[in-house]
């Protein structure tokens, strides 16, 4: 296995490892695959890299890369995202192909699902026509035992000349054996097998074949002239064929004269574009039928019944949104029941620690301005931010990724496609619209998995209608202290609470939908383009290595980019708390300044300033009120919801404030830290100024609307 990297033009990934600075012996290795055949459960395998490995179809949505030894060899390799084809339609299929075709890689390990093989032969008789330094990983076999699904690995090496390798990436299972005959690659041991070759009707593999021999000698041995060959004559670009190949060979007369030449035998033949494709199409699916005819057995054909009996009812037109609406509203009452207990611990716990700071403080003669900017206003924001966050994120995203581990978000996705597409929208938007209920930000970033430019845009303008993990906080508390009041602290009160939650946030799917039809229609035009949605298995989950990776990859995550917003913020509050203009202070002055704003939204100014001031963080949005409401230099502490209430309501609240507030922080500006990701995305000021006023726009015409329609406050 020759070191073919260092010879030809490198393709660009951002993978956070420069593959042209490779270490002595180092190899490359290419690791491609269909969305949620478990390829980064064997990249983690392999590298030991903590990757997400969600039951998602369309996870990876960049390449990732790591580093890993054998104990022969060092490897570097490439995850490359998710892809069902070579032809390069998507961008995922375009940064699977250009890397693979570029030549960088040694080998390239397509993985495989061996619970629907047929499926995903497509992709390795497509890589198999660029190079034959091709190993095969069948993975999931532990889910097709299950399903009484037999493959022989050693015939289906056999069939296709290359090296077959069954695992069980989850658990490892196989990895060694993987190791193994990567070093056999790596020594070049691997003897000359004859690698299989889909064979296309006559005029074509003649049409072909012409090209073919003319271009070979561009390729320095690379074996990629056939494939180049199959798709000039399927009419790609010629352009863009130069930059995945990363060869000039379009210049070379003979070759320009090659390509005509076959171009005229297929016309000859009465084949035009359609009729290629179909011709081509039906070729590999006829290969891959005659594979896996002999290499796949099955004890019965009801080994999908299962999987098949519980779709009928998750995705069913009756029962499956009150389903889905149930799942949400037990996840919330869960996610409220648990977090009391703990929210108060930590809450005494840091904030007892203000004392010994200040003295601490005292101790090396810090200045007082400066020991209130610190203490006083960072410090204290920062534990309100961990007490109230921490507890309900890290029962949150458990049970999220729970449902998302078993399959069932994805039906979840599925069921919410066609509204979407009614909205002139890709139903790929119902998944990122989902990855925005733990964070905005982390729900733009994935709006990548949408092809369409246009409909990406449409995605991610509108992904902060639906509450980030940060605003649930506000929610719960205003929800206890003005609704629920009276049904005391019981099961009944919880259960009622999370059904109210569940309720308002059913409001902001709805608005999202209404704000993606507004843009749809406007702005941003178009037709609803269309993908292929595979719905996975449902598998049992691994809830030790679920509740670890879902603690430390998403609540930590979110927990330290709060903090790092929330502490300068507390500091900023302390300062304008604390100066006073006249006989006010900078914080009292500018709540009076927005007072009259306020009033016609059926707020006031403190509620607006509070907003305003929250915007590095949605969590600090209450406790900011209460300290301006309490006239205190420095935030606010909640001791209980009743001390929330009765401060509250002294300062003119009914329950249309509290529903008008709960409404705004459910359609508002993004987070800082959100808005900076949509500029990141789209790298434009115009298009980021549009996130955060759609959102704006929305919640200030709904907090009206309630106070014409229930009186005046």
């Amino acid at each position: 296995m020759g070191q073919t990297h260092n010879s030809v033009g490198m393709h660009a990934l951002d993978t956070g490892i420069d593959i042209s600075k490779l270490e002595s012996g180092e190899l490359v290795l290419a690791l491609a695959g269909n969305p949620n055949v478990g390829k980064s459960s064997i990249f983690n395998s392999l590298t030991g890299m903590n990757q997400h490995t969600g039951n998602w179809p369309g996870k990876t949505v960049e390449s990732a890369a790591g580093r890993f030894k054998s104990g022969k060899n060092s490897y570097i390799i490439i995850d490359l995202p998710g892809t069902y084809s070579l032809m390069a339609h998507s961008p995922e299929e375009e940064v699977a192909r250009d890397f693979i075709c570029s030549g960088s890689a040694d080998a390239v390990i397509v993985v495989c699902d061996a619970t629907c093989l047929e499926r995903n032969m497509n992709l390795v008789l497509q890589t198999l026509e660029i190079t034959s330094n091709v190993i095969v990983c069948v993975n999931l076999l532990d889910e097709a035992g299950r399903k009484r699904i037999r493959v022989d690995l050693h015939a289906l090496e056999k069939r296709l000349g290359v090296p077959v390798i069954g695992t069980v990436g989850r658990s490892r299972k196989g990895v060694k054996k993987l190791l193994d005959v990567l070093d056999t690659f790596a020594k070049n041991e691997r003897g000359q097998a004859h690698v299989f070759r889909v064979s296309y009707p006559e005029p074509i593999e003649n049409a072909a074949l012409t090209i073919e021999n003319a271009a070979k000698e561009h390729f320095d041995g690379r074996g990629i002239s056939r494939f180049a060959a199959m798709r000039l004559l399927e009419g790609e670009n010629e352009q863009q064929l130069n930059s995945s190949l990363g060869e000039d060979f379009f210049a070379d007369e003979n070759i320009a004269l090659a390509i005509d030449g076959a171009r005229k035998q297929l016309c000859d033949a009465e084949i035009d574009a359609d009729r290629f494709t179909d011709m081509t199409v039906s070729a590999i699916i006829k290969s891959a039928e005659e594979i896996c005819g002999e290499c796949v057995s099955t004890d019965d054909g009801k080994y999908g019944d299962i999987d098949r009996k519980l779709d009928r009812v998750f995705t069913g037109k009756l029962i499956g949104y009150p389903i889905m609406l149930l799942f949400f509203t037990f996840i919330f009452w869960l996610t409220i029941t648990g977090a009391n207990y703990p929210s108060e611990f930590l809450s005494r716990l840091l904030f007892s620690l203000e004392s010994p700071l200040k003295q601490l403080c005292e101790l090396i003669h810090m200045p007082a301005w400066l020991k209130g900017v610190l203490v006083d206003g960072a410090y204290r924001v920062l534990a309100w931010v961990v007490a109230v966050m921490f507890p309900p994120m890290a029962i949150f995203f458990p049970l999220f990724t729970l449902l998302e581990d078993a399959g069932y978000l994805p039906r979840v996705a599925y069921n919410l496609d066609k509204p979407f597409r009614k909205c002139n929208a890709c139903g790929k938007q119902a998944l990122t619209m989902c990855m925005g209920f733990g964070c905005n930000a982390a729900g733009v970033v994935g709006c990548r998995i949408i092809d369409s430019p246009r409909e990406r845009l449409l995605a991610i303008l509108t992904n902060s209608f639906v509450p980030c993990n940060g605003r649930f906080p506000t929610f719960i508390t205003l929800i206890t202290a003005f609704f629920l009041y009276n049904f005391g602290q019981g099961i009944g009160s919880t259960l009622l609470s999370s059904l109210f939650l569940t309720a308002l946030i059913a409001l902001g799917v709805i608005m999202t939908f209404a704000a993606t039809k507004l843009l749809s229609s406007t702005v941003l035009r178009g037709m609803p383009s269309s993908f292929t949605f595979e719905l996975p298995p449902y598998r049992r989950v691994q809830i030790g290595r679920v509740i670890l990776r879902s603690v430390f990859d998403r609540t930590l995550f979110v927990l330290a980019r709060s903090a790092v917003v929330a502490a300068p913020a507390g500091a900023l509050i302390w300062v304008l708390a604390n100066v006073s203009v006249g006989d006010a202070s900078l914080l009292a002055y500018v709540s009076d300044l927005l007072d009259p704003f306020g009033r016609f939204m059926g707020l006031d100014g403190v509620i607006l300033l509070g907003f305003i001031l929250g915007f590095p963080a949605n969590e600090i949005v209450l406790p900011i009120i209460i300290m301006i409401y309490t006239s205190g230099t420095t935030l606010g502490e909640l001791s209980s919801v009743s001390a929330v209430r009765e401060l509250l309501l002294s300062n003119g609240w009914t329950w249309l404030t509290a529903l008008n507030t709960m409404l705004f922080s459910l359609m508002h500006w993004p987070c800082s830290t959100t808005l900076l990701t949509v500029k990141k995305e789209t790298g434009s000021v115009k298009w980021t100024l549009l996130a955060s006023f759609l959102p704006t726009l929305f919640g200030a015409a709904v907090c009206v609307i309630m106070k014409l329609l229930f009186g005046i406050r």
